[in-house]
Formats: structure tokens, C-alpha cells, sequence
């Protein structure tokens, strides 16, 4: 009998928590996507808003124009990493627009003589229509629907990060500053770091190396050495501590820190510094 009188309590709970009406689920809205053509296929440029945008009306954000940027790609985690640090205050809040890739090869990368790579990525080679695109296109699009304040950057990893390093030589005002992480800088016999780029003064620069080695290294160690005197540049050297299939995880928040620096005055303390190589400033 003990045992049936204290059952009847739980029962009862169990019967009333059943009872109660179902919790009404509501849609998860983080930004829009929309779809723009070039070369021939419709591809999303997904735009994930700062989560007091619609609160802040007077407000004006800068841009982040992520590469590979598809819901299926990096978007997610850029746009995580991005909050994360403006979170901590160890980068501003931003705008993020996600670019989809579909032909990566293709849409990333500059025509090669090399015949391996030829081989290899037939279809390669179409960068510049991919930068006049988002110069003609995408970025009027943004910029005329959202509220930005003036500054875009561009972010890029592997393909894209060459792209990032091709758009800084070719088109330096297209974007206010630039980061790429483990470019591929292999490209073409290196010859992205071996082009003239004179003595302009261009955006600032952030570059990484992480375990990549061969071309890939030595391309970013001679673009490097010819860098403009008055460059300001960050280049952080992880060649032993990530590989390349880790270094945009570990290496976005300090791009962003140094593109979008803050003024808080505790991220030391909190292991929050920009671990490189700088010339010029921070951005």
C-alpha cells in the first residue's frame, strides 16, 4: 500500500505537465539570402544582420564580405567567430555577406601555365569576372539595401585566400581592408608573389601560414619581402602549430582584430592578442 500512495503523486504530476498546451515554436531569423547570376549559375549571397539591427535604426555597421560563403560552407562559422569576438569586444560587430562558390577552382583562382594544375582544374582561371562581379553586383546590392558605415573587408581561405591577395594587388579600393588565411599561394609558379606592386600604399593586409610548406610557403615568404615599405600588413606564422585544414578555425577572430580592432583594453589578459609580424598599425 506504501508503495501505490507514493506513486500516486507522480502520476498526478506526470498527467498535468502532459496536459499542458505545446510551447508555440517561432521561426529562427538571423538575416536574407538572395540569388545573383554570373558565369553562367545562380549562387546565394546570404547576408546575416547584427542582432540589435532592427533596434538600432541610426545605427551603421561595417561590411565583412566572406568567400566560400554558402550556408553549406564557411558562413556559419564565420558569422559564430565574428559574434564571438565582438562578444568579448575584441572585434567590432559587423554586417557579414556570405558569397556561395560553386566552381572554386574556377571563380577563385587567376588562368595558370602550369600544366599539372591544368590538368587537374580544367575549368580554372575566372577571378576577374568574379571580382567585377562582386564590384558591379554584389556590393552595390549591399550596400544600397543595408545600413553600412563605409568599410568593407574581405575574408578568404586557401582558393579564396589567393583570391583576397590577387583582389589587394589588382583592385586595392575595392575593399578598405583584407585578410587571407593560408592562401594559396602556390598558384601558377608562385607568380601572384612574384608580380611588381610598386610602392602605392595600399589597405591593410592580414596574412597567415599555417603547415602548408613547399610553394605555398616560400610564395608567401617572397610576397613578403616585397611588400611595400609603408604596407601595413599582419602576418601570423603558424606553420607549427595548424594545419590548413585548421587555420581559418584558428585564425579568423585575429584577423578580424586586427582588421576591426576595438578599444577594449582587458583581451591580453584574456589571451586575445594579435600574435604577429606588423607593419604600419593595426589596420
Amino acid at each position: 500500500m506504501r508503495l501505490r500512495w507514493m506513486l500516486v503523486p507522480f502520476f498526478s504530476a506526470a498527467t498535468l505537465a502532459s496536459a499542458q498546451p505545446a510551447p508555440t515554436l517561432q521561426p529562427l531569423s538571423i538575416g536574407e539570402t538572395v540569388k545573383l547570376e554570373v558565369l553562367g549559375a545562380a549562387r546565394a549571397v546570404n547576408i546575416i544582420l547584427p542582432p540589435d539591427y532592427a533596434k538600432a535604426p541610426d545605427k551603421r555597421w561595417p561590411v565583412i564580405y566572406q568567400l566560400d560563403g554558402a550556408i553549406s560552407q564557411d558562413l556559419m562559422m564565420g558569422a559564430g567567430l565574428m559574434r564571438w569576438g565582438a562578444l568579448w569586444g575584441r572585434s567590432q560587430d559587423a554586417i557579414i555577406v556570405g558569397i556561395e562558390t560553386k566552381d572554386r577552382q574556377r571563380e577563385l583562382l587567376p588562368p595558370t601555365g602550369d600544366k599539372a594544375e591544368l590538368k587537374r582544374w580544367p575549368s580554372a582561371g575566372e577571378s576577374a569576372a568574379i571580382r567585377a562581379w562582386i564590384a558591379d553586383t554584389v556590393k552595390p546590392m549591399v550596400e544600397a539595401r543595408y545600413r553600412h558605415d563605409g568599410t568593407a573587408f574581405l575574408v578568404g581561405e586557401s582558393a579564396a585566400g589567393h583570391f583576397v591577395v590577387e583582389t589587394w594587388a589588382e583592385a586595392p579600393t575595392l575593399f578598405t581592408g583584407y585578410a587571407a588565411i593560408s592562401p594559396s599561394l602556390q598558384w601558377d609558379g608562385e607568380a601572384l608573389s612574384r608580380r611588381a606592386l610598386g610602392e602605392s600604399k595600399r589597405p591593410p593586409l592580414y596574412l597567415s601560414l599555417a603547415d602548408e610548406g613547399g610553394a605555398t610557403e616560400s610564395g608567401m615568404m617572397r610576397l613578403l619581402g616585397v611588400l611595400p615599405n609603408d604596407q601595413p600588413y599582419c602576418f601570423s606564422d603558424r606553420r607549427k602549430e595548424l594545419r590548413h585544414a585548421t587555420a581559418l578555425h584558428g585564425l579568423l577572430p585575429e584577423a578580424l582584430q586586427y582588421l576591426l580592432p576595438t578599444k577594449a583594453d582587458w583581451l591580453e589578459e584574456y589571451g586575445m592578442m594579435l600574435r604577429c609580424d606588423r607593419r604600419g598599425g593595426e589596420g
